[in-house]
């Protein structure tokens, strides 16, 4: 993994990780030091949705599924960045304040249809809601139309660490862009395969998915003040 001048490194565990995780430490003397890190089972729910648009739940026409599988690699090549810069260590916030309506490993039905499990929190938000950085980074992708997740935008915010922004109704940063905690980025929409106005945060180490909310609080009851945050 990289570590930075300073000492700075990250570990992060995804949904289905084992229950244990050992991490070889190599000092300056050449020394090495082994830990064995215990990772603590979770139960995740099951939700349901329905009343999607066919098209969007099953796709069988082979230009849709190419078109899938080319933005599918333009994301993931987007969070394979790996760079230097530490900009995780300002601190994490939510990117919007609203109601948590999806939650991260929950198995999903989509039409009574079971998919793969989501790697997001959904917080829902009246369109045209502000989405503000939740952190430090830089713009790596942004793009208004993907096939399912609509107006995409990918902040990397250094050492592989990354957050994506999924269904939005407008991008307002752009890509190779430095953007700063509490920062406005986009606006929240309803693109994509989307049953309604919301954003869908999702938080990569790599190809690794994290759970975003591990990195934040409780859900604030009122937007914070972006001009509070970048004083």
């Amino acid at each position: 993994m990289r570590v930075s001048e300073e000492g700075w490194f990250l570990v992060g565990f995804g949904r289905d990780a084992a229950p244990e995780a050992e991490v070889v430490v190599t000092g300056p003397d050449g020394g090495r030091e082994r830990l064995v890190l215990a990772v603590s089972p979770r139960e995740y729910r099951i939700e349901r949705i329905d009343g999607l648009p066919a098209a969007k739940v099953t796709t069988r026409d082979d230009e849709e599924l190419a078109r899938i599988d080319r933005e599918a690699s333009r994301v993931a090549e987007a969070r394979m960045i790996d760079d230097p810069r530490t900009d995780f260590r300002s601190g994490f916030r939510w990117p919007v304040a609203g109601r948590i309506s999806g939650v991260y490993g929950s198995l999903r039905i989509l039409n009574g249809e079971p998919r793969q499990p989501h790697y997001g929190v959904d917080i829902a938000a009246p369109a045209g809601t502000k989405v503000r950085a939740p952190a430090d980074g830089l713009v790596t992708l942004a793009e208004p139309d993907l096939f399912l997740s609509g107006g995409t935008l990918v902040v990397d915010h250094g050492h592989g660490l990354s957050s994506t922004f999924l269904h939005l109704s407008r991008i307002l940063a752009k890509p190779g862009e430095r953007v700063w905690k509490g920062s406005d980025i986009a606006e929240v929409g309803a693109t994509g395969r989307a049953t309604g106005p919301h954003l869908d945060w999702r938080v990569n180490l790599f190809e690794r998915r994290l759970d975003p909310a591990l990195l934040v609080g409780p859900m604030p009851n009122e937007p914070v003040d972006a001009r509070s945050e970048l004083a």
